[in-house]
Formats: C-alpha cells, structure tokens, sequence
C-alpha cells in the first residue's frame, strides 16, 4: 500500500515544491492523540501555513474571527459570526467585490464537520479529505495536464475567496486551482505574489500522484528538446524533429 509519506514525497520531488503538501480531513471527532490547535488565528487559511510542519486539530471556534471561511466550510456559526458575515458581505457588495449574485459561486461545504485535522501530508494519522498544494505556475502547468489526462476535464480556475478551493475539491471529487484572495495573501507569509494554490481531492490522491510524476519526467525531456530547437534555430539552423532527436542522444 503506497503511504501518505511517499506520495508527498513523490509529489515534491515530482514538483520540486517548496512547501511540503497539506493534507485536510473533515472529521465527526478529533482523532485520539491528534493535539488541538492552541492559538488565535485571524483566518481559517492561516491553518494551511501552520500545518506546514505540525499535525492539529481545529473546531469551529477556531475559525470564528474569519466568517467568511466559517461559511465556506459550512461550520457551526455563533450569532456574532452571522453579523460579521452580513457585515462583510455588505461591504463587498458596495465595493462591486463579490455581489449578491455572486454569492451562489462560492463554493461550501457540502458537510457538516465537528472538527478540522491539518497538517503535513507526510505526517497526518488519517486520510486526507483535500490535500493543498503550494504551487508555481510552471508547477500548474504539469498539474493541470495530469487534472486532464485522469479526470477529462481541466480543473477550474478560481480567485475568491481562496478557502472555497478546499470545498469545490471537497464536493466535485475533482481538482481546483486557485489565485488565491487579498485575505489569504495578507494572512499567509508564504503565499507569495507568484504562488498559487491546488488542491486535490483525497480520493483520486494516488492516481492523481502518478499521473503527476510520469509528466514531470516528460516536461524534463520536452524542455530540453525545445531547449536545443531554440539554440539551433537563432543559429540559424533548421532541423528536423528527428534531427533534434538526434541531438538530444
């Protein structure tokens, strides 16, 4: 049985990721021996940083100060946190941001979960639900033909905000890709301008995973074939495909 471990390590590897993969379950109980996260964050996304190297659990009062991750996540919200949310909403519609016809785009959860388990892919005691990917454009690029190749479609695009990519993967069963939102980039030190994020449903991890190295491994080879067709031709050659076969051998 291939492990958690292996396949984050085949995905880094495949990926040259920077940031190892997270996994996210959606659980009815924290799992016996999984720590509760002890902190204050100012954003369900937040999770996503902190898991990069330390496996917790979180519940619904963890992610009361972000009402509008409450509400992708379809988690349990106080009084308080359904004015925030109005409250925000408000705002956004005012600023032409994200108007009331907007609202049913927005990917949520289509659970009710009691609690939230981050942490590394490599390290995580139960099967991830979602597992989040740190990725590069040039990264995408491979991910987005392996989201082609395995489901027969390309996986959707999406800007805010960046938590409803764990709930679209969620749902679909199928890869998201998201710009991420000006929230989750204030929030998150290492979503850089150039990051984007990727998320892969649990179910389809390990196919997904092979897909993903064996186009790695091909992207390797093709870069240096056009590589050395851009050297010939600016030297004013014109080679054949197999010529530059040739070449490459």
């Amino acid at each position: 049985m291939t492990t958690f471990a292996s396949i984050a390590g085949a995905l880094t590897d495949a990926l040259s990721l920077s940031r190892a993969p997270i996994s996210i379950s959606f659980a009815d109980q924290i799992p016996a021996g999984v720590p509760i996260f002890s902190g204050t964050v100012p954003a369900g996304c937040r999770f996503w940083q902190e898991a990069g190297d330390r496996v917790f659990a979180t519940v619904a009062q963890d992610h009361e100060l972000c009402a509008i991750g409450v509400y992708t996540h379809n988690l349990e919200s106080t009084p308080a946190g359904q004015a925030d949310l109005g409250d925000a909403l408000k705002v956004f519609a005012d600023l032409g941001y994200v108007r009331p016809a907007d609202l049913p785009f927005i990917p949520v959860l289509n659970r009710k979960a009691k609690a939230i388990i981050y942490g590394p892919l490599a390290a995580v005691p139960v099967a991830p639900d979602v597992v989040l990917l740190f990725v590069r454009a040039d990264q995408t690029l491979i991910l987005s033909e392996a989201a082609q190749q395995l489901e027969n479609a390309l996986p959707p695009a999406m800007g805010r905000p960046a938590c409803a990519v764990v709930s679209q993967a969620y749902n679909t069963g199928r890869t998201a890709l998201s710009g991420g939102c000006c929230g989750a980039r204030a929030y998150l030190d290492v979503f850089k301008p150039e990051v984007a994020l990727f998320a892969v449903p649990g179910a389809i991890l390990e196919a997904f995973t092979g897909r993903v190295v064996e186009l790695a491994k091909a992207n390797q080879v093709l870069t240096a074939f056009h590589t050395l067709r851009r050297s010939d031709i600016e030297a004013g050659r014109r080679p054949s495909v197999q010529e530059s076969l040739a070449a490459m051998s």
